[in-house]
């Protein structure tokens, strides 16, 4: 085995291996965004309410009623070994702040509709233990820290009609007076943030106190929701006093290129290109529209955009590769297992950095047994378990994401690992497609330092594809290390022929 080959498997061992072992006098220093720069981030989006909650009459829900338990931050912490096994270095904690309970979507009311900005969610929080709500956000966040796990929080782009009816002074109105409900988020209503030259000081401060609750509480950044519905110069002035703070403190912009609307005709607009002018650090590429592709030249194009689009700022930039989120539905449900398996194997194989939704590492397919049906009870006005089919539910006291699909499991852990190891190669590499006759079939490399990475991957999921295609610089001395096969490829005088089955994803380290 060469000494690459040897290196890969002693660290994929010492992975598999390891278990924390915590120092008493243990002080965490943030370097998110050192990390995120590098594209070392590995993300996992989790839902406090459900992340460890226990469903023992399997209907999807939480009756604490009947002795289930929801999720806490609390309880949390027994899952972060496991995050921490599994390759995941950074979580990214959907909102954690009290959520509106009129005009309210499911029985908990939305994450994403805030009523308070600088306080803890009720339902997030443990009421029999001694420790403040505070401390218990604190005591999660530690403990990932001790496991040397980072933590973002979600900031809502929108707030409650509970907060409406508190403080009419922060909202958009409309020519009837009333709050103007952006998109069709019937839950939420819109924040009045003012123009470029003129910030609305009320909607400034709401969020400078989030700002300052996050860094008391000890996150590690902040990931906006629907950052394009903010100014520029509002989110410059809150990136910018934010990381006086802590210079490591990430700021991540829920935007792509593919976005081009605004939330409503009242609404402002800032494309991700000028919220990274103002100071974001990173922005979700447009991987989710993976399922859509069609040919080879798709996936290329948007790598090719991507990659391009991060190098063009004077301060360091990176993209997640947003191929699954919340937002999105259960690939089990749109192309099966094979669709997981490429999102994988695409996301450790480019120089982004990997993020997913917890669930998707087992094939949850978010299907809930009791979902859109009515519930015998509410903590909202809305008596009906609403859920998003086939999307995480945020909506309602919900049972834990997980799914039985031991193969994702499988290369989840590998893929995460063995990005780990080839990160040089993406990171100092060129993006490179390898051309093919078969646009079904895609081939891309990075090289360097003598060391190839080469993805091929079958873009149709329901028919097995033939190529051929030329390793650069190949020669009788070079070697192939295989990562991710069902069978060896077979490689003649430089050349690869494959036979793919649907979907199929092959990874190679060729060493020259």
């Amino acid at each position: 085995m060469n000494k690459f080959g040897k290196f890969l498997c002693a660290s994929l061992l010492i992975s598999a291996m390891s278990c924390p072992c915590f120092a008493q006098d243990f002080v965490w220093k943030n370097d998110l965004r050192t990390k995120f720069f590098n594209n070392e981030a590995v993300i996992m989006e989790i839902n406090i309410r459900s992340f460890n909650s226990q469903d023992l009459n399997g209907d999807g829900f939480i009756q604490e009623n009947l002795g289930e338990t929801r999720g806490t931050f609390l309880n949390a912490v027994d899952r972060l070994d496991e995050l921490k096994n599994l390759g995941i270095n950074t979580l990214h904690v959907l909102p954690i702040t009290p959520t509106g309970k009129l005009k309210a979507m499911g029985t908990a009311g939305s994450l994403y509709s805030a009523a308070d900005f600088s306080s803890v969610n009720p339902d997030m929080v443990d009421e029999k233990s001694g420790l403040t709500p505070e401390q218990q956000v604190k005591t999660f966040i530690e403990e990932a820290h001790k496991r040397n796990i980072r933590v973002i929080v979600d900031v809502p782009a929108c707030a409650s009609y509970d907060l409406y009816l508190q403080r009419p002074d922060l909202f958009v109105k409309g020519e009837s007076g009333e709050p103007v409900i952006p998109s069709d988020w019937t839950d939420v209503r819109l924040l009045a943030v003012g123009t470029e030259n003129k910030i609305n000081p009320n909607v400034y401060g709401l969020y400078k106190d989030f700002v300052k609750f996050a860094l008391r509480l000890g996150f590690d950044g902040i990931r906006a929701d629907v950052a394009t519905s903010k100014t520029y110069s509002f989110w410059q002035e809150l990136i910018k006093y934010a990381q006086s703070k802590d210079p490591e403190f990430l700021w991540l912009a829920e935007a792509s290129e593919s976005w081009s609307g605004k939330i409503s005709p009242q609404a402002v607009f800032t494309p991700y290109d000028k919220l990274l002018e103002a100071g974001f650090d990173g922005y979700y590429g447009s991987f989710f529209n993976l399922k859509n592709w069609k040919n080879s030249n798709e996936l290329y194009s948007q790598i090719s955009k991507t990659l391009s689009e991060t190098k063009k700022y004077k301060d360091k930039k990176s993209v997640i590769g947003s191929f699954s989120t919340h937002d999105e539905i259960s690939p089990i449900l749109i192309k099966g297992a094979n669709l997981s398996n490429m999102m994988i194997w695409l996301s450790a194989t480019l120089p982004i950095n990997s993020y997913f939704v917890d669930g998707f590492q087992t094939g949850d397919d978010y299907l809930y047994k009791m979902g859109n049906k009515p519930a015998l009870n509410s903590n909202t006005d809305d008596d009906i378990y609403f859920t998003h089919r086939g999307q995480i539910d945020i909506f309602n006291l919900s049972r834990k994401p997980q799914g039985n699909n031991q193969n994702i499991k499988n290369n989840f852990l590998l893929g995460n690992n063995v990005k780990n190891s080839i990160l040089p190669v993406l990171n100092n590499g060129t993006f490179t497609p390898l051309k093919t006759k078969n646009d079904k079939i895609f081939a891309y490399m990075f090289e360097y330092n003598k060391k190839q990475v080469i993805t091929i991957g079958n873009l149709d999921f329901e028919n097995s594809q033939k190529a051929q295609l030329k390793i650069p610089k190949y020669t009788k001395k070079s070697t192939v290390l295989p990562i991710k096969i069902t069978t060896m490829p077979d490689i003649k005088s430089g050349k690869i022929h494959v036979n793919m089955s649907s979907g199929e994803i092959i990874v190679l380290i060729i060493n020259l």
